[in-house]
């Protein structure tokens, strides 16, 4: 396993990160302890979650679960201190989540409390803005993005106001370092900006989706990884299972999460299936499995401080923290560029 700095904290992580939204709806406390087991044997030493998860599907009944399945973990484990834990506060949208309002400090303060509890820890070792208040391009929406909608004078106060929440939190010892998902190269500059000016935490991360199928980040936000220290954490490098190519000529398999949650956010769709088809193939001529094509192309991009793999089952989770291992030929990295300029946004 290799490891990286996670920004200028002195933090080092896995390039593997074990991600955990299915636990507490497809996998039970067993299960996901079982991953974190074979995971940290791995040498993974990277675990993200969220306030919000499990996310297939999402409901109150089961919000803060996945949270309690790593408290459980920890405590039967002992093996805190050789975690890297990451978790993150809700925007707004789930009215069982502090009435659906935007985030604010009080609502950071409350998040941290409530994870530090459900997660039987102290401290955070990163905590994450999951989604920002004035909305995001994120989550399919790209197709009908529209900034000129925003308020700059208040996103700038919210985004002090978390930064000065945040560091006060960070000086009472309950989170080490901070980060941001769903953000873009603007929103993460001023971020950081803002922290540099007022001797306020500085931006670690930005864990933003990435995958074959789906490359903004490759553009302006990898320009300010470059400059500004600030890996990304990919998400869906495997576009919710559609790279593996278990939904082709539209099956979905029971218990998928395509069987759950349907489009799986608006991924499943005709216009994905040549670019899919066409990376099975690559995958197979060069010996691959495909999923772990997906996943070592994520790990040669120089901006990629980890690519967060999620699994159901045992066979899913030993196949993609294998990725590791997968070096790609020059030839498969050519195959890769010439099927992205052929399907640049698939999804």
């Amino acid at each position: 396993m290799k490891y990286n700095n996670l920004g200028r904290t002195g933090i080092s992580v896995s390039e593997i990160c074990l991600g955990t939204m299915t636990w507490g709806t497809q996998n039970t406390e067993a299960e996901a302890h079982e991953q974190m087991d074979y995971a940290v044997d791995q040498g993974v030493n990277f675990f993200d979650t969220a306030e919000l998860y499990p996310t297939t599907p999402v409901s109150a009944e089961t919000q803060g679960r996945t949270e309690d399945y790593i408290g459980t973990w920890f405590q039967k484990s002992g093996k805190r201190k050789d975690i890297v834990l990451a978790t993150k506060v809700a925007g707004s949208g789930r009215d069982y989540i502090r009435n659906g309002r935007e985030i604010d400090a009080a609502g950071i303060r409350e998040a941290v409390d409530t994870s530090l509890s459900r997660l039987k820890t102290d401290y955070i070792d990163l905590y994450q803005i999951h989604w920002p208040n004035r909305g995001t391009y994120a989550f399919r929406g790209n197709w009908n993005f529209d900034a000129s909608r925003q308020d700059k004078v208040k996103t700038l106060e919210e985004i002090t106001e978390k930064l000065q929440t945040l560091g006060e939190l960070v000086k009472a010892g309950k989170i080490r370092a901070i980060g941001l998902s769903n953000e873009s190269a603007w929103g993460t500059q001023k971020f950081i900006d803002i922290a540099e000016a007022n001797g306020l935490p500085r931006v670690a991360s930005i864990q933003n989706e990435y995958n074959l199928l789906y490359r903004p980040y490759d553009l302006d936000l990898a320009e300010v990884s470059h400059h500004e220290d600030v890996g990304l954490l990919a998400y869906s490098p495997l576009a919710g299972g559609i790279l593996t190519g278990k939904y082709q000529s539209g099956a979905r398999p029971e218990g998928s999460r395509a069987s759950i949650n349907g489009d799986i956010g608006g991924r499943l769709q005709p216009l994905q299936e040549a670019p899919v088809k066409a990376y099975l193939e690559l995958a197979y001529e060069h010996g691959l499995d495909p999923a772990q094509l997906a996943l070592a192309f994520c790990l040669t991009r120089p901006f990629m401080a980890s690519v967060i793999i999620g699994a159901t089952t045992m066979e899913q989770l030993k196949t993609d923290i294998a990725a590791k291992d997968v070096v790609l030929s020059d030839e498969a990295l050519k195959g890769i560029a010439d099927i992205h300029r052929q399907y640049p946004m698939a999804i």
